[in-house]
């Protein structure tokens, strides 16, 4: 591991001048990730700059319903919150289904959220990856691209997001809190990922410098009404080969409103605009689950080895949605 500078700061707008100062810094939490990858050599900071000790490990219940959560509340902390746990029972599924209990001890809100998108020849110094080197080419495109991305994918990359919260975030309609070196910012989660396009080594529409401070979740009337289910090659420790994250309200057998979103099926998490907008209005049946489930893996383009993905998202969307509705077989 190459050797680095470490600072802890007083404050965020001291945590935010250090990064805007100084081209190779990186911030560090729970470092679950970044440590890694400085072990690989995969990046190589000169200088961490550790928020841990600012302010920003608590969870909020805001006016009407909402919540804000701190950018470094421990993922494990944020599972077995009981607020979390009643109101927003997403957010807790999603996150005891990633990792390990020993890495949810020490990974934080923000942290997963901003954890490398990637493959393992990103990983691996030896590969061609313009994710880690821009135009070295992409060796994931005819290689090892089982677990890779099948939706919104670029010539260039075709590495997948590996957060089970996210997704969960981005189907509750989530909204990241932000300060940079200009001020203060809000981003929706939805947002905050970008596809890879020409520049697969922007990973965010973060502005350099930027700290995440919180994570604010708005109140949505039917967020106890969901499930997340994660389809991965081992029951745990292990990222997904796709997941559905999933919220239902009916009146009466009629779809009132939906929230739908994939993972480890692009280079972000993937809201499922066109089946939400499939579902709307009608009545629920587990054809119109699939048909939805159809609507918006019509764009996808497999790999030649992850085809399998189409109907297994296919097939994940059905079972929650009729999960949701009551309607799954036994």
């Amino acid at each position: 591991m190459k050797a680095f500078r470490y600072h802890r700061p007083a404050d965020v707008a001291e945590a935010v001048a250090l990064l805007d100062a100084e081209p190779a810094a990186a911030y560090l939490a729970g470092g679950t990730n970044l440590v890694d990858l400085m072990k690989l050599g995969v990046q190589r900071p000169e200088l961490l700059v550790d928020v841990t000790g600012l302010p920003l490990d608590t969870v909020e219940v805001l006016p009407g319903g909402g919540l804000r959560i701190g950018a470094t509340v421990r993922n494990s902390d944020l599972a077995a919150d009981p607020v979390i746990r009643r109101e927003h029972p997403l957010l807790s599924r999603a996150l005891l289904a990633g990792a390990s209990g020993q890495l949810r001890n020490l990974a934080t809100t923000a942290g997963n959220l901003l954890q490398r998108t990637r493959c393992v020849y990103f990983q691996d110094t030896g590969k061609a990856c313009n994710k880690r080197e821009p135009g070295t080419g992409c060796a994931a495109r005819h290689g090892q691209n089982r677990d890779l991305a099948i939706l919104g994918w670029s010539e260039l990359c075709v590495a997948t997001h590996p957060s089970d919260l996210a997704v969960a975030l981005v189907a509750l309609d989530a909204v990241v809190e932000a300060h940079d070196p200009g001020g203060a910012r809000e981003i929706p989660v939805a947002e905050l990922h970008r596809t890879p396009g020409e520049h697969p080594e922007r990973e965010t529409s973060l502005p350099r410098g930027a700290l995440i401070t919180a994570v604010r979740v708005p109140p949505l009337p039917f967020a106890r009404r969901c499930t997340y289910l994660k389809a991965r090659d081992r029951a745990s420790f292990a990222f997904a080969v796709g997941s559905v994250a999933a919220a239902l309200d009916l009146d009466g057998d009629t779809v009132r409103d939906v929230r739908l979103a994939y993972g480890a099926v692009a280079h972000r998490p993937w809201r499922a605009y066109r089946a939400e907008e499939a579902l709307r209005g009608r009545p629920f049946t587990a054809e119109l689950a699939a048909q939805a489930a159809d609507a918006e893996l019509a764009a996808a383009r497999p790999l030649p080895h992850n085809g399998f993905k189409v109907p297994l998202i296919r097939n994940l969307t059905v079972r929650a949605l009729t999960t949701l509705a009551g309607t799954a077989p036994r």
